[in-house]
């Protein structure tokens, strides 16, 4: 959450605000259902071994095990998408590895959206990271999740489990 909301909070070179980020993401309202991610994912001791760079940050960032949803964004296609990086960076090299991320990976994303990824970078890096990313997505492999979550409750329904 503080990922996303720290352009608000600091001062940045590319900024948005959660109205940009709302009208971005979702192109219909009733895809309203996002996939986020984070990176980098490591622990606190491993940090200070690894030196993070902006492309290793959006590799890391798109990975299916960065997601905090148990859904293979591999397995759906990407409506839409917003990276929000902190630290000191180059907008420059960060718009040219959204470029390429989506040049590699087209047949993730949808054609009937252009320009659907959209990136901000805020110049303030959270405590004990240099540089970090927050990824949200609007995905349509979020169906596994959802199918998963009603599989679990028809079987607990049959058997009248949680019932009073």
């Amino acid at each position: 959450m503080s990922g996303v909301t720290c352009c608000l909070r600091f001062p940045g070179q590319l900024n948005s605000d959660l109205r940009k980020l709302a009208v971005n993401l979702i192109p219909f309202p009733r895809l309203h259902f996002f996939m986020v991610g984070f990176a980098p994912l490591t622990s606190r001791g491993s940090q200070q071994y690894r030196n993070l760079s902006v492309p290793e940050l959006t590799q890391q960032m798109w990975d299916a095990k960065n997601m905090m949803c148990a859904a293979d964004p591999r397995h759906g296609r990407y409506l839409t998408a917003s990276a929000m990086f902190r630290g000191k960076m180059s907008t420059k090299e960060v718009d040219e590895q959204m470029i390429n991320v989506q040049n590699k990976n087209s047949s993730y994303f949808v054609e009937w959206i252009p320009n659907n990824v959209k990136s901000s970078v805020c110049d303030i890096p959270p405590k004990g990271l240099k540089m970090a990313s927050t990824f949200i997505g609007n995905s349509t492999s979020i169906q596994e999740m959802f199918r998963r979550v009603s599989e679990q409750f028809t079987a607990m329904f049959r058997r009248k489990a949680f019932l009073h």
